[in-house]
């Protein structure tokens, strides 16, 4: 079975030749960084990944976590891989370097994380959630927070989690019940249940901190009186030294079809002893300062969904190659060798969709983390306001169509085997499990597009979306060779399409009709989503028919060549589809808004 776990030549293309990633070392932030710095830590992303997580990423999937004697007992390499991916530095890879980070851009952690959350998503799901909590704290915590806890997150001493979702309440964040009562020692005592907690209880390191929603006594109803508190395991001490428990315990474990080796918890806060909490920032704007952790999240969900979907294509892609079985259907005679089913052209079907779908994911994941570098580090204030208000519109996209098109892409690769992509002697099936949390996760695929049609696109006067829209016609102008002008004149036309019904929905919500015109959201995000991706494509497509004139290998040749067959099925076979979706949001089709409960 095939080692790669993302094509290092198209994460290059995709870095240099799209993106221009290594222009990055030009701004101040970056500046002791070069191409060779980023290659250097992307080589050792991918190889720590292979070496590290990959090899126990079955074993953790069959032998999940388990809660015994009062503690959670885990396969030892799980902590080893999460050791060393903390001693190589990578929980603090983006952090400023007197915090013992590296500065290193955003658009290349993300691609280093892509090599281990396809590696082993399980183990990833520790440090990932552990450098967004770090985050928060670091943005919004006060200083003596930050020093109790921010330098012992980065260094992997703890870790950390986001405690949001409640039995009673799931993804309606107004309905939580978690309280936090005021003391005169300055903490407030925590008091409620959340579940499905990942990474809330393990045994990999010192102490957990946990990033808890809770409302104060008195609180305004809903979201408006959410305030937010970090919660540690065990109390800690100025120089962030480990003292008494907490009063946080696991209620229990949660199995889940997918990322097993993840810890999934229920816990409990102020049961058994007090549990203190430590307030974060003002009271009552918790959820505004979670959402930075959310949309981290949220992005973070679509570019493993993306990776995950990756590492399925790359073992269906070998597997087509070396699989003998039939013969092409003009060979009549039975006699002749059989040929690799790579040769069969409903095969090369199933392989181009996971190629368009998981490079052209992986495409707008990346084009995510150039945001938040552009956001974060651009010279140029306007351009880093710019930026904000493109990554603030695209998340919820972001996060949705890689969770949606990465799982359709281990669908797949599960045919492409066969019988063999059933049975747990071939990886494909748990890619497959692996991936199909992931609509789930961060808020399901259907609050994305609730968000997406309800409020991003409508934000600032749509000022994010003409930004997407003028940032699309750089490339539909660009897009002058022949091939690519073909696709740039399909895209442009389903855009003027896609504007002309937004139009009409934006007329609809401001005419009181809310229910009605967001009954038929997930459309749009499909719509919104496919336009968006085969704008990536077409970025893609101009960058290889530049280089394929100059290429001077067969390889080189083939690598762009290949490139442009996947923009064109993209363009070919679904890019189409929007079509239906167009006339439901054209018509405001009412068949689920009127169907009536009592009818099923």
């Amino acid at each position: 079975m095939t080692a790669t776990l993302i094509d290092r030549r198209d994460l290059a293309f995709q870095l240099y030749e799209v993106l221009d990633t290594g222009t990055l070392s030009e701004r101040d932030r970056f500046s002791e960084h070069s191409r060779e710095t980023f290659d250097a830590v992307i080589e050792t992303a991918d190889k720590m990944a292979r070496e590290t997580f990959a090899t126990h990423n079955s074993a953790a999937d069959k032998q999940e976590p388990a809660f015994v004697n009062g503690e959670i007992r885990m396969l030892p390499e799980v902590k080893r891989a999460f050791d060393a991916y903390a001693e190589a530095g990578f929980i603090a890879g983006r952090y400023d370097y007197e915090l013992g980070g590296m500065q290193l851009p955003e658009t290349v952690m993300a691609a280093c994380n892509g090599f281990f959350t396809a590696a082993n998503p399980g183990t990833a799901g520790y440090p990932f959630l552990t450098t967004a909590a770090a985050n928060l704290i670091r943005v919004f915590g006060n200083e003596d927070q930050q020093a109790r806890f921010l330098p012992h997150m980065l260094s992997g001493r703890f870790t950390g989690t986001m405690a949001l979702t409640e039995p009673h309440a799931g993804s309606s964040l107004a309905d939580i019940r978690t309280s936090a009562t005021p003391t005169d020692d300055g903490h407030y005592l925590i008091k409620g249940a959340k579940i499905y907690i990942s990474g809330g209880e393990q045994s990999l390191t010192e102490n957990i901190v946990h990033m808890v929603l809770a409302k104060i006594k008195g609180a305004p109803a809903g979201v408006k009186g959410i305030s937010l508190f970090i919660v540690p395991k065990f109390r800690v001490d100025e120089a962030g030294n480990a003292g008494e428990r907490n009063g946080v315990s696991l209620a229990g474990l949660i199995h889940k079809l997918g990322y097993r080796g993840t810890t999934s918890t229920a816990l409990s806060f102020g049961d058994d002893a007090p549990c203190h909490g430590y307030l974060v920032g003002e009271p009552h704007q918790g959820l505004k300062y979670m959402f930075q952790m959310m949309n981290e999240a949220r992005l973070g969900v679509g570019f493993g969904a993306a990776v995950i979907g990756y590492r399925g294509y790359m073992h269906s892609l070998e597997y087509a190659r070396d699989r003998l079985q039939g013969r092409k259907a003009s060979e009549k005679n039975p006699g002749s060798p059989q040929v690799p089913i790579i040769d069969h052209a409903d095969v090369r079907r199933m392989l181009l969709a996971q190629k368009a779908y998981c490079e052209g994911g992986l495409a707008l994941c990346l084009y995510g983390a150039r945001l938040v570098d552009d956001h974060n580090t651009h010279p140029d204030a306007t351009k880093r306001a710019e930026a904000g208000k493109l990554l603030d519109l695209l998340t919820p996209v972001m996060k949705a169509w890689p969770s949606d098109y990465g799982l359709k892409a281990n669908d797949l690769a599960i045919q492409v085997y066969g019988g063999a992509g059933y049975t747990r002697e071939y990886p494909v099936e748990q890619c497959w499990r692996d991936n199909r949390l992931n609509p789930i996760h961060e808020g399901t695929n259907g609050i994305q597009a609730l968000d997406l049609l309800g409020r991003k696109v409508w934000q600032d006067q749509s000022h994010g979306l003409q930004l997407l829209m003028q940032a699309m016609q750089v490339d539909l102008e660009a897009a002058t060779a022949d091939r690519c002008q073909q696709w740039a004149l399909s895209l442009s036309e389903t855009l003027q399409q896609a504007v002309k019904v937004t139009q009409s929905l934006g007329k609809s919500l401001m005419g009181g009709e809310v229910d009605k015109t967001l009954a038929n959201a997930s459309c749009y995000l499909h719509l919104f989503g496919h336009i968006t991706v085969a704008w990536m494509w077409l970025r893609q497509a101009n960058a290889a028919a530049k280089a394929l004139a100059s290429a001077n290998s067969d390889q080189e040749r083939h690598f762009y060549q290949g490139k442009l067959q996947a923009a064109q099925y993209f363009f070919h076979w679904e890019l189409p589809t929007v079509a239906q979706d167009l006339v439901l949001l054209r018509n405001q089709d009412d068949t689920c808004l009127n169907m009536k409960a009592e009818w099923f």
